[in-house]
């Protein structure tokens, strides 16, 4: 699919790329009516927009993570679920729009904020929000990459143009240690960013839970090879607060019009029909008898018939997304209650302390997924009823349900697929794999650009393959 994008936006984010250069001026240029900083207000908008927009989106030339978890086939092409990562260089895009359109917006947010006015706590809160909209991008990067450019990867190219690759785990580390450093800073009793906020407008509560929402979600990647540490820090971010209603999701509600939901662009605005649901995921709901069928999927022939994973499908004769994903002021949700209470039954199932029981959570999850589908209480009593977790094959009953719940959230549902490898997931029938893909490999452009590092992290790694498993992803 090739992607339109908003002139405006193209124009904004030029704009904001160039406040990163170093600029001298003499006093005759000095222009009274035009900053020489952007606000940082209006430099988390765009890296928040960017971050959303790019990592939810469908569109094959920046992402694959519906097609990693096998949720979404394709109607025009095959490539892409056949795993050519080459063609449409999405690594290459992927990675630009995080390190350039997102981290570097925050970064230079964070420079301009220093000389802007508020109140002490005010300024703390806000550089708080732009501290944890890093952190939220650079999980992302590290559990998409593995190693990655960080400790040096925002310094200005005059000090450093080839930036290092850091080991994933230590990225790790810092990352938890810099949750716990935001979230004591934060005073909820005063707002943050009031203007420019798109996720919380300044409610510095739901970024406190957001934080410790990303806390838990490294602390169960950590599990099979750091069990201590995961269960320190899980139990932590429990006793601090995570996310606990929908209202707190770390979601992104597009406007419509200008800025629209990805998927919107994807399906509806561009005229195009290139993908569909698969049969996998109508299959396991038709076994289940799952009622968000009727809200997520069209019918066709009286039933509900996704395409087949990896193959060439006719679009009119399949289900279809419905009406219900393909709005275009649609939320664009990277990090979910439904998610957040799928996490929590993992961690009472591996024993940790976060309040209750894996089977209760199990519970709440699937009736926060059917709640945000409109479901009514008596189908979901129903479907709970018939579809009961099961303690002794526990990470089939939470990866099959978290897998169905963040359907169309293909970035969370990649984790719990890798981690709990769970449902079985295919081969396609002209794979250009050696097997199924566990990481995105890097950005073809690094190996021009800071080619001695990235050969290093390719290496130590084990060598940049789709197939080639981060360090947490070890069953």
């Amino acid at each position: 699919m090739k992607k339109i994008f908003n002139i405006l936006t193209i124009g904004v984010l030029a704009a904001i790329s160039l406040t990163s250069c170093e600029r001298e001026f003499t006093s005759l240029n000095d222009n009274p009516k035009q900053p020489e900083a952007l606000p940082s207000q209006n430099l988390l908008a765009m890296g928040q927009q960017q971050f959303f927009y790019y990592t939810f989106t469908g569109s094959v030339n920046f992402n694959n993570f519906r097609f990693f978890t096998q949720q979404w086939t394709e109607t025009t092409y095959t490539d892409e679920t056949n795993y050519n990562l080459v063609t449409r260089v999405q690594p290459r895009n992927n990675w630009n729009r995080m390190y350039v359109y997102s981290l570097n917006n925050f970064e230079t947010a964070k420079k301009n904020l220093v000389e802007e006015g508020g109140t002490a706590v005010s300024k703390q809160n806000k550089l708080a929000t732009l501290e944890i909209s890093q952190i939220a991008v650079w999980e992302t990067l590290v559990d998409t990459y593995g190693d990655i450019p960080y400790t040096e990867a925002l310094k200005s190219s005059e000090q450093q143009f080839s930036p290092k690759y850091d080991d994933a785990k230590s990225i790790y580390t810092s990352l938890l240690s810099r949750i716990d450093a935001a979230v004591a800073s934060i005073n909820a009793s005063e707002a943050g960013y009031t203007s420019g906020d798109l996720v919380y407008g300044g409610d510095m509560t739901k970024w406190k839970h957001l934080a410790n929402s990303i806390k838990l979600r490294l602390a169960l990647n950590l599990a099979d090879t750091d069990g201590a540490a995961a269960k320190a820090a899980a139990e932590s971010a429990i006793t601090s607060g995570v996310i606990s209603s929908e209202s707190e999701s770390f979601s992104l509600k597009f406007a419509g019009g200008t800025f629209n939901n990805p998927v919107y662009d994807d399906l509806v605005a561009s005229g195009r029909q290139d993908f569909l649901p698969t049969n996998l995921v109508t299959n396991l709901m038709n076994s289940k008898n799952d009622p968000r069928r009727e809200v997520w999927f069209t019918k066709v022939d009286g039933g509900f018939n996704g395409g087949v994973f990896g193959t060439l499908n006719s679009f009119a004769n399949f289900s279809q997304l419905s009406d219900f994903f393909l709005a275009n002021n649609a939320p664009a949700n990277l990090l979910s209650y439904t998610e957040v209470l799928f996490l929590r039954a993992e961690a009472a199932q591996r024993g940790y302390s976060v309040g209750g029981t894996a089977e209760s959570f199990y519970n709440q999850a699937i009736t926060a997924s059917m709640a945000e589908s409109n479901v009514s209480a008596a189908d979901t009593a129903a479907y709970l009823a018939a579809n009961p977790y099961n303690a002794a094959t526990w990470k089939k009953s939470i990866g099959e349900e978290a897998w169905i719940a963040l359907f169309n959230r293909g970035f969370a549902s990649w984790l719990f697929t890798r981690r709990l490898d769970s449902p079985t997931l295919i081969l396609p029938p002209n794979n250009q794999l050696e097997g199924l893909p566990v990481r995105m490999p890097y950005s073809d452009q690094e190996y021009l650009l800071n080619k001695d590092n990235v050969n290093a992290a390719a290496s130590k790694i084990g060598g940049d393959e789709a197939t080639t498993k981060l360090f947490w992803d070890v069953n």
